[in-house]
Formats: C-alpha cells, sequence, structure tokens
C-alpha cells in the first residue's frame, strides 16, 4: 500500500474520538475499507457491545490455519487540553511524528494491520486465512476482548499477534502478569463512640481483613523468572461517619499483578476464604466485588511464533526484536480463554508516549509496521 493512503487511514481513525466510547464509528470505517473485497470471500461482522460501541471481525483468505490480528479501538481521555500543543483529535504531523490521541496506542497498530492486509486484497495475494478482531474497552477493562472470546469468535485461531506498542517494535512481549482489581465493603453498627459496646466497628472488621489478605497472599510466592513475583496493594480505603461514632461502614480496593503460576481462580480463593471465615464471627458483615480480573499471559521465548517475528523483524527492521514480558494486562489477558490454545504475543508500532499529552508514533515506523506484518503473514503461512 501507498503511504499516503495508509497514512490517511490512521488520521481517520485517531481523528474519532474514542474516549472509553464511541468504537462503532471506527468499526464502520474499518469495516467500509474491506467491503469492496467481500467478492474475494471477505467477511465482516461486528459485535455490538452497547449502543455506540462495536467489536469488529473481519476474515480474509481461506485455509485451515488462521493467523489473528488484533487491536483496540478505544483510547484514554486526553486529560487538560492546555498540555497538548495540538488538538489531540486533529491528528497533525510534524517532523515526522504524527501526534495525536491514540497515536501511540494504539490506533497506529491497528492501521498498520488494516493496511498489511488491505494491501494483501490490493494485490491478490493473500497467503492464508487471516482474521482481524478489533476490540473495544481495552483502557477500561478488555471487556471487547471478553465478549468475542465468549462468543468464541477467537476460538479458531492458530496464532495471535496484538499489535501493541512495544518500544517501536524493537520488542516481542510474549507473557504478561494478570490484574485482579477487588473492592471490600464493611457493614456495621453505629453506637455513640463512648458506648462502643453497643455497635459494631466496620472499620476495625475491614482492617481486620486487609491485614490477613495481605498476609496469606505474601505466601503465593513463587517466582516467574521473567515477570518475577505476585503483586498485592491496597490501594483505597475509607469509611466512617464522624470522629466520636461508632463506623456503620467502610470499604476498601485492592489490586493484585498474578503470575502465570497462579491462576486467577486461586486469588478469588484466597480472598473469598478469608470473607467467608471472617463472616463467620459475630457481627461481621463483610463483600467483596471483582473489577474485570484478568488472566496472567503464559508464554515462551523461544517458540516457533516469536523465532519467526525475529526473523521477519531482522529481515525488515534491520534488529533483532528482543523477548520480553509485561507487568500490565491486555486484551491477551482475555484472549488466553478463548478455546483453542495458540500462542499469542505483542508487537506494534509506537513510541514511549502513551497515555501522555502530544502522543506520536514515528511514520516511518508505522509504514515500516505494515511491511512487517505483510511479511510475516507469507513467512506464516510459509509463502
Amino acid at each position: 500500500m501507498d503511504q499516503a493512503p495508509a497514512e490517511e487511514i490512521l488520521k481517520k481513525v485517531i481523528a474519532i474520538p474514542t474516549v472509553n466510547d464511541n468504537e462503532k464509528e471506527v468499526a464502520d470505517y474499518l469495516a467500509s475499507l474491506f467491503a469492496p473485497y467481500e467478492d474475494q470471500g471477505v467477511t465482516i461482522e461486528e459485535l455490538v457491545y452497547s449502543p455506540g460501541r462495536s467489536n469488529l471481525i473481519v476474515t480474509i483468505g481461506e485455509g485451515e490455519t488462521t493467523l489473528g490480528f488484533s487491536g483496540h479501538q478505544d483510547v484514554v481521555d486526553p486529560g487538560d487540553l492546555a498540555d497538548w500543543d495540538t488538538d489531540p483529535f486533529v491528528p497533525t504531523i510534524k517532523e515526522g511524528r504524527l501526534i495525536g490521541r491514540g497515536a501511540s496506542d494504539m490506533k497506529s497498530g491497528l492501521a498498520a494491520v488494516v493496511c498489511a492486509m488491505l494491501a494483501m486484497l490490493e494485490e491478490k495475494k493473500v497467503p492464508g486465512k487471516i482474521k482481524l478482531i478489533a476490540t473495544v474497552g481495552e483502557e477500561s477493562g478488555e471487556y471487547g476482548a471478553a465478549q468475542v472470546t465468549d462468543a468464541g469468535l477467537a476460538g479458531d485461531l492458530s496464532a495471535l499477534v496484538i499489535a501493541e506498542p512495544t518500544d517501536g517494535m524493537r520488542q516481542i512481549c510474549y507473557t504478561s502478569k494478570g490484574v485482579v482489581d477487588y473492592h471490600v465493603t464493611s457493614k456495621g453498627i453505629a453506637a455513640h463512640s463512648s458506648r462502643p459496646h453497643e455497635g459494631e466497628d466496620a472499620i476495625a472488621h475491614l482492617l481486620e481483613f486487609a491485614n490477613e489478605v495481605q498476609a496469606r497472599l505474601a505466601r503465593l510466592d513463587k517466582k516467574d523468572p521473567v515477570l518475577g513475583k505476585l503483586t498485592s496493594l491496597i490501594t483505597m480505603i475509607k469509611g466512617g461517619e464522624q470522629i466520636n461514632s461508632v463506623p456503620s461502614q467502610a470499604e476498601l480496593s485492592g489490586n493484585i499483578r498474578t503470575i502465570p503460576g497462579y491462576t486467577n481462580q486461586v486469588i478469588f480463593d484466597v480472598i473469598d476464604g478469608l470473607i467467608a471465615e471472617l463472616n463467620a464471627k459475630p457481627g461481621y458483615q463483610l463483600s467483596v466485588d471483582y473489577i474485570y480480573p484478568e488472566e496472567p499471559m503464559p508464554g515462551d521465548a523461544h517458540s516457533p511464533l516469536v523465532q519467526m517475528l525475529q526473523k521477519v523483524g531482522l529481515e525488515v527492521f534491520g534488529h533483532t526484536l528482543t523477548p520480553v514480558g509485561g507487568t500490565g494486562a491486555s486484551d491477551g489477558s482475555e484472549f488466553v480463554r478463548a478455546k483453542g490454545d495458540y500462542p499469542i504475543v505483542m508487537v506494534g508500532p509506537g513510541s514511549d508516549s502513551q497515555h501522555q499529552p502530544n502522543e506520536w508514533v514515528s511514520l516511518a515506523a508505522y509504514h515500516q509496521a505494515i511491511a512487517f506484518y505483510q511479511q510475516f503473514a507469507n513467512e506464516f503461512f510459509g509463502k
């Protein structure tokens, strides 16, 4: 694909504001790019998450083996516009960089995958069956990927490449931590602080939970050679009504980063078990909610997929892509639940400016990414 139309596609998707919403406009636009090739057997499906929010699944080519490419359509809030040199939703090119919200995370990766697939269709050189999965809601909980997975639309893949930014495509993220965010509520009985025996101290009960849950999670001390240990933090806590009353309510929130050695179910069992033990005591009323838990993503730095990506990277970029682990969750944490047992990696263009003002991507890196994805598809199918 020529550079001008490829840049136009990137500009268009960045210009569509998708701050935790409105992904359907991106999905519709990308679908329109593939629609002219439906006579080549291209299939296009939008999976609606909610009004104005659609995942997009596009399949090109044919065969028993399916290569998946994925990217998310949403972006984080641009924050204080005064911190931006340009309008975050008016893509601007300066000194070889395209600036705009999502330029790095990760509309450049999504657009590069789309352009690579369109180039294959234009040239009528689709090497095999390739599926694009463009998701909603990655930045706020990976719930688009969860919906796609639960619908069985990611179960037929043989391998999946997620085009998240990886240090200007110098790295391949092949494993990552999962995450369990949880919220615990403690209910007590209010009373005058001079007569505490007449009440139930919700804060005291909650603090007992907080101390004990940290102790129990600390016993899960396996160490992943790449990701390190599981981590657990109490990140928010509040409660009580006023200084001279026994507190009738309290709540806390915690964040746990898991490793492949411990599934999220292990974490649930620890927390749920402790809640049940405490609630067996007189006067304790604790409850827990989990917010978009994500499984850790296992992987192998020496897998055939990683080695193949390294081979293509050396040919396209002239440098070796380094296998690394990631501490943050991604859509990959949902796709690991898919029916098929296939490797998942992340490799994509971008910079270290994601989630920051004046987010940018190098246009040279963007065009190289398009060539990389197209060449990788050929290599994957042995063409």
